[in-house]
């Protein structure tokens, strides 16, 4: 579950659908987009990204979005869990956020809305940079949990945007 695999996978649908070629363009123009924006000069530190996929239970986010998150500029708070393709053993405790101390939390809680608040008020994570700072972005799951073009585009998009918020945001 990587974006090698959504790549794959769209090649793969192209061929099924006998659009092999038309899938191969949109898989190219998808891959040169990533590399433009992973080209991006951005500032130094990277920021750190949590990726929340759920919340009871907390479950940090899968491989693609991790490698979406390096693309955007940033560095995943917590990079060894995106080898998990099962999200039972993407499960992590409070602590391991804390620890991590992530700039940015993006969360996306497959189906449901993001509440800010809770994340805000778990216990002693008012000293997490991301959270006192206030940079704690919903991101659709639609635009981010499904293995497709939507993650390589608007999915990607919004992360870029919560790494590197427009002056004044």
């Amino acid at each position: 579950r990587d974006i090698a695999g959504i790549f794959a996978m769209i090649r793969m649908l192209g061929a099924l659908i006998g659009a092999a070629e038309r899938a191969d363009q949109l898989a190219s123009d998808l891959a040169a987009r990533l590399a433009r924006i992973a080209a991006t000069p951005r500032p130094l530190p990277k920021p750190q990204a949590y990726f929340e996929e759920w919340d009871d239970p907390l479950i940090s986010g899968i491989g693609w979005v991790s490698e979406l998150i390096e693309i955007a500029g940033g560095e995943d708070a917590l990079p060894k869990l995106r080898l998990q393709q099962a999200a039972k053993d993407r499960i992590i405790v409070p602590d391991m956020v804390r620890e991590a101390a992530p700039d940015v939390i993006l969360a996306s809680w497959c189906g449901k809305k993001v509440v800010p608040e809770r994340i805000r008020n778990r216990p002693g994570w008012g000293d997490i940079p991301a959270v006192a700072n206030n940079r704690i972005v919903e991101i659709k799951s639609p635009l981010i949990l499904q293995p497709g073009p939507a993650a390589l585009t608007d999915g990607l998009d919004a992360i870029v945007k919560a790494l590197w918020p427009a002056p004044n945001t």
